[in-house]
This record gives C-alpha cells, sequence and structure tokens, in this order.
C-alpha cells in the first residue's frame, strides 16, 4: 500500500477523528452528491479475503475515489484507480458509482480503520470532497503452529530439562497454553507474550521444566496452545527420547567355571543391557590389548523402547594365558568408555606345585590365613604362661610335707598277708622346696621304720637339703633293730610310722 496522496490540509484531517472540522471540505461539491460507506466493523481472519463497500452517486464532481487506511498516527493509501495494489481489486471494475474493494489473503498488518474518500481536482491539486464513516477492521491472526524445541544435548535419567513452546503471529493477544506428558497435564510457567513482526500480532513463548525418566523413552511431550481465532487448540509435540540417554548394564559371565583345565576352550559374553539411544560399540582387550571379535549379536528393542546386545569372544585356555584379564569395553553414545573385567584362571598342575585356584583368585585368603596363625600362636602362648604361673602358685602354696602311704594291691598271693598290719609296701614322701634348719630326730619307738637320706659332703649354713621325694619305697617286715642314733648335720630324713594292732 502507498503513502496517502498529500493535499492542502488532507493529512491533517486525516490525523483528526473520521476527518471531521476540516476546512474546505467539501465546500466546492454539489450539495446532491452522496457518498456511502455501510459498514460500520468487519472481523476477518488472516489468511481470508476482507471485502469493503464504497458506493458515491452519479452527479458527482470530477476527480477520483480512493481508499485510505489510518492506523494509529499513519496513514496509507490502501487503493485508488491508479498505481499497483497486488492484493487489492475492486469488486465492480470500471463502475463510475461502486467503488467497492476486495482485499485478499487478509494479513494482521491490514489491521485499522479504512474510509472511502472523494476527491476533487483544482488548481491546488486534489481536494477532499466527501469521505465515508470509515470502516473499523479486525484481523484475527491465525498463529503459527507451535513449535516444542529441547535441550541441546541429552541427559539422564533423574535430570531436570527445560523445554519451550513458540507461536507467533497471533491477534489478538488472549493466548494461553497448556502442556502435557502423553494424556496427563502438567505445571508449566505462564506463557511470554511479545510482539510480533508486525504492529497487529503477537508472539508467545512457554516453558515447562521436567525430570526425565528411564521409561521415557516412548514418551511424547505436547504443547497445546489455545486462541479465540482457533477453532480447535493448536499442538505442537516432542518426544522426550529427544533428550533422553539411558547408560547401558554391562557385565561379563564364562560358559565355564574357573579354574578351566589346561587347552579348554571357553567363551566370554559381554551382556549390554538397558541403553537409549542404540549407538554403541563394543571392543575386547586381553591385557590391555585390543583383540579383534566378530561375534556381535543383532541390536534388539524391548518393550520398553530400550536396546541390548551381546558380544562374544572365544579363548583358548593355554598356561600362558593363566591369569589373563579380559576387558569388554563399551562406548555408548560417545560418552566415557564402561570396562568390565573378568581373568582367565587355568587349573594348577601339581608338578609346578600352584596354589588352589580359590587362593589365587582371592588373594586376600592369605592376609587372612596369616593373621589366624599369628593370633593362634598368641593365644597358645597365654595359655602356656597361665598354666605356668597356676603351677607355681600351688607349688608354693605347699606349707607342710605331706606323706601318702599306700596299701598293697590285693591279689591272689598277698591273701594271705592282707590281715598283718605291719607289711607296708611303699611310701611317697613329698617335702616343700624351702629353706629349713637341720632338725636331728631320734625315733626310739620300735614301731616305726625310716628311711634316711644322706647327702655326700656335708654341707654348709646355706646348702642345707631343703627336701626329699622317696617314691616306691619299700618297707619289709624284719627282726627289730636298735634305734638310730642321731645323723650327722648333713642329713635329713623321714620316718614312717607304722600302727600296729
Amino acid at each position: 500500500m502507498e503513502p496517502l496522496p498529500r493535499g492542502p490540509g488532507l493529512l491533517t484531517c486525516l490525523v483528526l477523528l473520521s476527518l471531521r472540522g476540516c476546512p474546505g471540505v467539501g465546500a466546492q461539491t454539489d450539495q446532491g452528491f452522496e457518498l456511502r460507506q455501510p459498514q460500520d466493523k468487519v472481523l476477518v481472519t488472516a489468511g481470508d479475503t476482507l471485502n469493503l463497500t464504497c458506493t458515491v452517486s452519479a452527479d458527482g464532481p470530477l476527480g477520483p475515489v480512493k481508499w485510505l487506511k489510518v492506523w494509529g498516527s499513519r496513514n496509507e493509501t490502501v487503493y485508488e484507480q491508479t498505481g499497483s495494489f497486488p492484493r487489492v481489486t475492486r469488486v465492480v471494475s470500471a463502475s463510475d458509482t461502486d467503488f467497492s474493494i476486495r482485499i485478499g489473503d487478509v494479513r494482521p498488518e491490514d489491521a485499522g480503520t479504512y474510509y472511502c474518500v472523494k476527491f476533487s481536482k483544482s488548481l491546488h491539486g486534489e481536494e477532499v470532497i466527501r469521505r465515508g464513516k470509515g470502516t473499523e477492521v479486525s484481523v484475527h491472526a491465525l498463529p503459527t503452529p507451535p513449535v516444542v524445541s529441547g535441550p541441546n544435548h541429552r541427559a539422564g535419567p533423574g535430570q531436570s530439562v527445560s523445554f519451550t513452546c513458540t507461536a507467533g503471529g497471533f491477534f489478538p493477544k488472549d493466548i494461553s497454553v497448556k502442556w502435557f506428558k502423553d494424556n496427563t497435564m502438567i505445571s508449566a510457567q505462564q506463557p511470554q507474550i511479545t510482539p510480533g513482526r508486525t504492529k497487529s500480532s503477537y508472539n508467545m513463548s512457554s516453558n515447562v521444566t521436567m525430570t526425565l525418566q528411564e521409561d521415557d523413552v516412548r514418551a511424547r511431550l505436547v504443547c497445546e496452545v489455545q486462541h479465540s481465532t482457533l477453532p480447535a487448540p493448536l499442538r505442537g509435540d516432542y518426544q522426550l527420547s529427544r533428550a533422553l540417554r539411558v547408560s547401558p548394564r554391562v557385565r561379563v559371565v564364562p560358559d565355564l567355571p574357573s579354574p578351566v583345565g589346561v587347552n579348554k576352550t571357553l567363551n566370554f559374553t559381554c551382556h549390554v543391557e538397558g541403553f537409549y539411544p542404540g549407538e554403541v560399540a563394543v571392543t575386547w582387550l586381553e591385557n590391555g590389548m585390543e583383540i579383534k571379535v566378530e561375534n556381535v549379536s543383532q541390536l534388539r528393542e524391548n518393550p520398553r523402547g530400550l536396546f541390548e546386545l551381546r558380544s562374544l569372544v572365544e579363548v583358548q585356555a593355554t598356561e600362558e594365558r593363566n591369569g589373563s584379564v579380559f576387558t569388554c569395553r563399551v562406548v555408548h553414545d560417545a560418552q566415557q568408555p564402561l570396562d568390565r573385567t573378568v581373568t582367565l584362571w587355568i587349573a594348577a598342575l601339581a608338578r609346578d606345585g600352584l596354589r588352589d585356584w580359590a587362593q589365587m583368585e582371592n588373594g586376600n585368603l592369605l592376609v587372612i590365613y596369616i593373621v589366624v596363625g599369628v593370633v593362634c600362636t598368641v593365644l597358645a602362648l597365654l595359655v602356656a604362661a597361665i598354666l605356668y604361673l597356676i603351677r607355681t602358685k600351688q607349688s608354693k602354696g605347699k606349707s607342710s610335707p605331706s606323706a601318702r602311704l599306700h596299701e598293697p594291691e590285693k591279689s591272689s598271693e598277698a591273701t594271705t598277708q592282707e590281715s598283718d598290719p605291719n607289711n607296708l609296701t611303699y611310701a611317697d614322701l613329698n617335702f616343700d622346696r624351702e629353706r629349713k634348719t637341720i632338725r636331728r630326730m631320734v625315733e626310739v619307738s620300735q614301731q616305726s621304720e625310716y628311711a634316711c637320706i644322706q647327702s655326700n659332703q656335708t654341707p654348709t649354713g646355706d646348702d642345707n637339703l631343703t627336701y626329699a621325694d622317696l617314691d616306691m619305697v619299700h618297707l619289709s617286715k624284719a627282726p627289730r633293730r636298735p634305734a638310730p642314733h642321731p645323723e650327722e648335720a648333713g642329713s635329713e630324713y623321714a620316718s614312717v610310722q607304722i600302727p600296729r594292732k
């Protein structure tokens, strides 16, 4: 649309409300000339066609009829008989009385007040003769379909992620937004409404934050936009799988229990389970060196939408490989590798004196055995020390000599002697080890037998005999002898009293 031609006082008049009170307007016109603009308000939807009606009487002065639009403080020429207006055409072409126009493909910027104006030609240019009362045009813009965008990088389960829904071209700006996860509505912030690219349109932006779950692979996030110009809400969706990353669970399982016999063939299987997306690479390493593996299963999708696969490596259990470490390395979605290892143990050979596999598998057993041995040794020493202390205490606790007299064992041969009280078979005499003075004792009783212990040399004052143990001293009945004389000072003796009945 071209700017409105500016005749004398015309711009001022158009800026004023509905061109009223403009000096000279219609001053040179025929009093019988009429201009009719019957429409007060017109509501049109963007993209539709707008029809504006204007008719004039046939006896008007010379001069063109134009359509002008006023929007705020701005004005522009919508249509005139000369010039190019691609979207505006006359309803009845070449008519001298019907100047109705048709505006196709209405846009939000087409909103405003339209005037049908009759001009006359004069020496000063074109002057306004008549103008219509004006038609207020409102455009209900059809917003663009909402677009939902997510994060720039994937996030794992349990992480919070923000999503944004945007749409534009609204008019008027009464817009409401709802968010859904599948069919469940979720809370979101109030939408932000900002002016659009044109003066009569608005844009909308709405944000929602949610925590991702492992089961969101098949979930869908929906942004629903409601507007008065829409017969039904517009919906934009977003597959949460685009923002989700589920790391795999990796485990390595041998098909034979360890230890394995020499030259046996066994398989290590690497299970990679429960991951998304499906971009994954599996490699095998033996003692840190990559080995070639071709037996990798096809990628499979489980009912939850997660993926899984298996990789198998075949190993010959030679003696040289005993203790070799095999690693399954998984790189998922260009993340840090996940390593799972297993050790190959060969059955112990007798000639090599190898340790039991269980001991080799768990090096901590050796430490446990050592600790147990040390503890047992300490306990044994403690027990020995306690017993030694007890014996010492008991030995020192004896304060007097003791004598045990044992009767002879009864037998068929000794039956005849059993009644003889003078037949004593043996005596055990135990004396405490203690320092004592030399006693001289003379047994004068004829009822006693005695045993005398004589030292080789006469002891000095500090070398006195302290005790004597006599075991199995056999005393037999003998002729009576005179009582013993006193012994030398260097002897100890013990007497045994035999009561006579």
